[in-house]
């Protein structure tokens, strides 16, 4: 990783994504969106794509245009790109949101906000996707983590083709009138290639490659690798083209929820399995913040995969779906995405301070921007405050949720100061701050 070119806007994609997520958290606490208003309504959807779109899928797509290139020793394919694709992300979603408000009754907003927003929203995924996608293809065959990206890229279009299509629907278009039962059918295509396969299975193979980058573990056990990839691409297969021959009337999405489940939780097996490995042979023995907090997430994900499938098996999967969804999105994804930012921001910013000098005079250990203690009760709350709140959803207690979510943006707010900090090299002793040659890096910006 020394000597590697760094993205230049991929701070800036992680700062972007904190704004929203802490925006959406605010309306969550103000009593906005689900379980205070209907799950399948605009205001919840808003809160949905705030945080699937603007926080989750944001900090992923600035993390990969930085690593993906690591995963297969390749130069990214077009580094000019990725600010357009974060401008039209970010307005995508402003415009998408301001149309989900109007169809809420909040504005008098005219029809094509909706599907404008889509628009933006798939040309800006379409630089990311093209993006690095030239970037693995250049690197084929590819290594394991790496096909793991590929499979979510794939998932990613399926998403915005769905959604361009309900923005349609929900606009009142005469093109979406050809499809009056989309919202019901095609819904849970769009969650799942979008929570599934998108992040879920992107960050599965992301975090392979950090994990046994920030532990110094070796490569994890191929098979196991294999397995999970394979059990995953089977169960979004099977998931996907069931959703799609529901949408036909062909056959029932329990039965296809049915056939993927089993290999779905395979491919989590497997993959905690192999994580698991990479945590006993690491060579770095004691384990930093960002690896325990990832494992937190991994009990999450755990936790997930029982919870669904016990709601599965005693019918009431449907009526708590919202409760599996937030401790998949916060317990699981948000806590693995705030894990290896609190890595990934110091790692950068040590990079692009220090490595130009590095050899030449004495400089930080990269652990030596950060303060552990201090930032580790911010991660204590967050994840009690998510496990919290998905209890109370599956309690049906739409105050006690407001309250844990509270204490979650209470820690989002501490560690977005820990990331600040580490940017502005507030923890690094005086004698090694900056020491000749070394420049203080931009806030949201890296150099190249």
């Amino acid at each position: 990783m020394i000597g590697t070119s760094l993205c230049r806007w991929a701070i800036s994609y992680c700062a972007v994504a904190i704004a929203w997520l802490l925006l959406a958290e605010g309306l969550m606490v103000a009593g906005f969106g689900f379980p205070n208003h209907d799950i399948g309504g605009p205001d919840t959807l808003v809160i949905v794509h705030m945080v699937c779109v603007g926080w989750l899928s944001m900090a992923l797509c600035g993390a990969l245009f930085q690593f993906v290139p690591v995963l297969v020793a390749r130069p990214l394919y077009a580094e000019r790109w990725t600010l357009p694709a974060l401008a039209l992300l970010t307005l995508g979603l402003t415009v998408l949101l301001a149309g989900f408000l109007a169809l809420g009754g909040h504005f008098n907003g005219p029809a094509w906000l909706l599907p404008v927003g889509a628009v933006l929203l798939i040309a800006g995924f379409a630089l990311v996707v093209v993006n690095l996608s030239m970037t693995l293809w250049s690197a084929r065959p590819l290594p394991g983590p790496a096909r793991f990206v590929a499979g979510g890229l794939a998932c990613i279009c399926v998403t915005t083709a769905f959604g361009g299509m309900f923005s349609l629907v929900l606009s009142g278009t005469a093109a979406g009138a050809q499809w009056p039962d989309l919202l019901i059918s095609g819904v849970p295509i769009h969650a799942i290639a979008g929570l599934g396969g998108w992040l879920t299975f992107t960050a599965m193979g992301v975090s392979y490659r950090l994990l046994a980058m920030f532990m110094l573990a070796p490569d994890g056990d191929v098979r196991l690798g294999r397995l999970a990839w394979l059990a995953g691409i089977t169960a979004l297969a099977v998931g996907l083209v069931g959703g799609v021959l529901t949408f036909w009337r062909m056959t029932g999405l329990n039965l296809a929820l049915l056939l993927a489940g089993p290999a779905a939780l395979l491919s989590l097996a497997a993959y905690g399995r192999d994580v698991l490995g990479l945590y006993r042979t690491r060579k770095r023995r004691a384990l930093e913040l960002n690896t325990r907090m990832s494992l937190a997430a991994l009990v999450s994900l755990a936790a997930a995969a029982i919870l669904g499938a016990a709601l599965l098996a005693i019918g009431f999967f449907q009526s708590h779906v919202g409760a599996l969804a937030f401790l998949v999105a916060f317990g699981w994804l948000t806590g693995l995405v705030l894990a290896n930012l609190y890595k990934i921001v110091p790692f950068l910013t040590w990079l692009e301070t220090y490595g130009p000098v590095m050899g030449r005079m004495p400089t930080p250990r990269v652990q030596d921007l950060v303060a552990e203690r201090r930032a580790l009760k911010w991660f204590v709350v967050f994840f009690a405050g998510s496990w919290a709140a998905t209890l109370m959803l599956l309690l049906d207690a739409a105050l006690g949720f407001r309250v844990a979510v509270a204490a979650v943006m209470l820690a989002t707010l501490g560690l977005s100061e820990e990331f600040i900090r580490a940017r502005r090299l507030a923890d690094v002793a005086e004698p090694l701050r900056l020491p000749t040659g070394a420049a203080m890096p931009h806030l949201l910006v890296s150099r190249n």
